[in-house]
């Protein structure tokens, strides 16, 4: 078991109360079973969880839509083990649906994990979503400053010439300063 699996059956575990249930998703190999969870009605988040978490993981695109309500959710721990499991599922709209919550106005204090998915997938949606959601984010006293952060130093490891200009003024912004640095200094 992977690391990032135990701390989503720890997590659950604890959520669940330690119903049966829950270990029983948890150990199931029965891709089926796991799906019905996503699509039956009256399914707890964490039953829904857990079969998203571990289909998505096996490449079963069935877990989509289940991991992008996830991934934008206001629990930060489930937006973890969302992205984990998108990163891992191959589908070819994860990242447009990233890019989408990256990107969101209304949903700004939820993007830090739909940014850090983007950096990891470097498809090609990933830089200009992420320019975009910097440039909106460098007001010095801006209270998202942990997403532009995010977003200076995916830049930097993208490594695209593309996001010079933001930057560029994010070096003036307190916070964002010695990232920004460091990440114009990896552009290609």
């Amino acid at each position: 078991m992977d690391e990032d699996f135990r701390s989503l059956a720890d997590r659950v575990r604890a959520e669940s109360g330690g119903v049966p249930r829950c270990e029983r998703l948890l150990a199931t190999d029965d891709p089926e079973e796991l799906a019905v969870v996503l699509v039956e009605r009256e399914h707890a988040l964490w039953e829904r969880e857990i079969a998203a978490f571990r289909l998505g993981c096996a490449g079963d695109r069935r877990a989509f839509e289940t991991l992008v309500l996830l991934l934008n959710h206001r629990d930060p721990e489930r937006c973890v083990s969302a992205a984990y499991a998108l990163a891992r599922l191959g589908d070819p709209r994860t990242p447009r649906a990233a890019a989408a919550l990256a990107t969101n106005r209304l949903r700004t204090a939820y993007a830090l994990h739909p940014v850090r998915l983007l950096t990891e997938l470097r498809a090609p949606e990933s830089v200009p979503a992420l320019i975009t959601a910097l440039e909106r984010l460098l007001a010095p006293d801006g209270p998202h400053w942990r997403v532009a952060l995010a977003c200076v130093e995916g830049l930097g490891r993208l490594g695209e010439a593309r996001a010079r200009a933001v930057l560029e003024a994010a070096r003036d912004h307190p916070r964002l300063g010695p990232a920004a640095e460091e990440a114009l200094s990896a552009l290609a």
